[in-house]
């Protein structure tokens, strides 16, 4: 039975990973600062460690064949548009330390989970955006430390398939949301929030919702379950190149609002107010993932936030019957201090 490493597997995507590897028949570690938070993790062992630490990357990546690196200090626009320093730092110890104590240990191959915002803020400035092809990282400029930590770590392990042997793959991913994600408290993405808010106002008889900037900003949503199916996909082939991963189902923050409305089954009004917002524009080529993967997402955009808002209104609708006012206040931009993963 082979042996897998999940880092970050107390959060959202690698929560669902280590499932999806266990029902491979898969023996799975997960490794994180947190055990998952809305359901148990079914991993064989679950290794309560802090990834800054190389000592502990030596004990997660012990006796493991192959490592999936999830594992980062991250959050929606308002947290890594706040937190520079601390996102920089933290990934870059995070990363250095397991890619490196993954080749002292014999691991055979190493996938690292990069994201979109590797790609240069120059061409993401029109909300009716180009369409991003992986060779389009260069020249660089990402917006933030978190793109920027992204793009590096994304050489090194270039480097280190090309200098030590080590198999690396690397996707980049494009918006993943769905259930057992964090959804509120400063650190959850734009669905989970817009999910969140839909259900307040739904619970509240106030059906006016929040949004940052005039909500023409544009992105491409991916649902979990391809998520994850893409990444072992990934891992599998011979890809060594970054490889996108997202749906190129292009649309507005205020149409997203509406489908998780629709879902809900009420009619919103949006309140535009200032917030940080990101790039204008953001989609996924996916030419290069159908012809390297023979494979692209399925699942639809409204079929995936069908299944989240479900999720997310029951977790309102649970805060609300245990008194917990904190689901129901406005987030702050600041966010917990609680890695995410």
């Amino acid at each position: 039975m082979k042996r897998v490493l999940v880092t970050g597997a107390g959060g959202f995507i690698g929560h669902h990973l280590v499932g999806y590897l266990k029902k491979k028949n898969y023996w799975v570690r997960g490794a994180d600062l947190k055990y998952p938070e809305y359901e148990p993790s079914v991993a064989d062992d679950f290794a309560l460690l802090d990834l800054r630490r190389w000592e502990n990357c030596l004990k997660a990546t012990d006796g493991i064949d192959e490592v999936y690196a999830l594992a980062a200090d991250m959050g929606g626009m308002g947290f890594i548009s706040a937190h520079h320093a601390e996102i920089l730092r933290n990934n870059s110890l995070i990363n250095i330390h397991t890619l490196d104590a993954a080749r002292e240990n014999g691991a055979t191959r190493y996938l690292y989970t990069s994201s979109a915002c590797v790609y240069p803020e120059y061409r993401q400035t029109d909300a009716n955006v180009t369409a991003l092809k992986e060779s389009d990282a260069y020249p660089a400029q990402p917006q933030d430390a978190y793109g920027w930590e992204k793009l590096v770590t994304e050489r090194l392990c270039t480097h280190y398939r090309e200098d030590y042997g080590l198999e690396t793959r690397i996707v980049r991913f494009h918006n993943i949301f769905g259930p057992l994600g964090t959804w509120d408290g400063g650190r959850e993405k734009a669905p989970a929030a817009l999910c969140r808010k839909v259900s307040i106002a739904k619970l509240s008889g106030n059906h006016e919702i929040e949004i940052w900037g005039d909500g023409e900003q544009t992105r491409s949503f991916c649902y979990i379950e391809d998520c994850v199916d893409g990444i072992y996909r990934l891992m599998r082939s011979d890809c060594r190149e970054p490889l996108n991963l997202g749906q190129d189902r292009l649309v507005t923050i205020n149409e997203l609002a509406d489908i998780v409305a629709a879902v809900a089954g009420i009619k919103i009004t949006r309140k535009h107010v200032p917030g940080p917002q990101g790039v204008r524009g953001r989609n996924s080529d996916n030419t290069r993932l159908r012809e390297v993967l023979g494979w692209e997402p399925r699942i639809s955009l409204e079929e995936g936030f069908k299944r989240t808002y479900a999720w997310i209104d029951s977790q309102v609708r649970a805060a609300e019957r245990r008194g917990a006012s904190v689901a129901l206040e406005k987030p702050s931009i600041a966010g917990r201090r609680a890695s995410a993963s």
